[in-house]
């Protein structure tokens, strides 16, 4: 089985940053398979960022960036420049298969 436990997110102001963390456990193979969703009201879950190589979502390139531990089994998401529309409940995810609760991030002034 694995776990994923997220957290960091909350409201912040346009222009503003987070920092999400996702915290992995159990029959993890590598955090290299672990990767970013989100999840607005109303729409369908999209993916944000993922590992190998780093690779990013249109809409976020050059305002986020995904990075990990892997001794810790952690992997984070920095969210700088965040713009209303970056509101979504935001979920960690494992070879697209397991997820975890996720995270609210609420962008409004």
């Amino acid at each position: 089985q694995v776990q994923l436990v997220e957290s960091g997110g909350g409201l912040v102001q346009p222009g503003g940053s987070l920092r999400l963390s996702c915290a992995a456990s159990g029959s993890i193979f590598s955090v290299d398979y672990l990767g970013w969703y989100r999840q607005a009201p109303g729409k369908e879950r999209e993916w944000v960022a993922s590992f190998p190589g780093g690779g990013y979502a249109e809409f976020v390139k050059g305002r986020f960036t995904i990075s990990k531990d892997n001794a810790l089994k952690m992997v984070y998401l920095q969210m700088n420049s965040l713009k209303p529309e970056d509101t979504a409940v935001y979920y960690c995810n494992y070879m697209e298969t397991y997820w975890g609760q996720g995270t609210q991030v609420t962008v409004s002034s």
